[in-house]
């Protein structure tokens, strides 16, 4: 139930977020909360991580829904020991994520991303993207560190 919960709120986070930037950002393009640092930017993005397969809409739709079931089918069946909490919340935080980002493409036919770092010149995303990531690092290192999980773990 909280594994649920989770996605629920990274969903909402993210489509909450997005709303806040489509009626208040999207109008005056860029908002400097720290000028020359940080602005929340309003850009479509119809491409994936970095812009990659931009105007690809139908094969990344299809690509996010395959994703997004293999990780539910493996947190359906990872058991829900202490060891695996770890390994069940980054799941959680991927799929969230990535059930935000194909909410967008599906109703707007792109993804909204409006955080812009300037200071290091990277890449502008949302709190989707920032879920996917922070959770793939949780899962590598929630992996790493539960060494038996492999081995105790039936997931067939």
């Amino acid at each position: 139930m909280i594994y649920l919960a989770i996605i629920l709120f990274v969903v909402f986070l993210d489509q909450y977020s997005k709303y806040l930037i489509l009626t208040h950002i999207a109008p005056v393009k860029t908002f400097p909360i720290i000028p020359g640092f940080f602005h929340l930017t309003y850009v479509e993005n119809t491409g994936a991580a970095f812009s990659l397969f931009s105007d690809m809409q139908f094969f990344l739709i299809l690509i996010t829904l395959i994703f997004i079931g293999i990780l539910i089918f493996f947190l359906y069946k990872i058991p829900k020991y202490r060891e695996n909490f770890w390994i069940n919340i980054s799941l959680s935080f991927i799929i969230g994520g990535a059930i935000g980002n194909l909410i967008d493409r599906i109703r707007l036919n792109y993804v909204v991303d409006f955080l812009d770092f300037r200071m290091i010149k990277f890449a502008i995303f949302n709190f989707s993207d920032v879920f996917v990531v922070c959770g793939s690092i949780l899962l590598v290192i929630a992996l790493l560190a539960n060494k038996n999980f492999f081995e105790n773990n039936d997931l067939k």
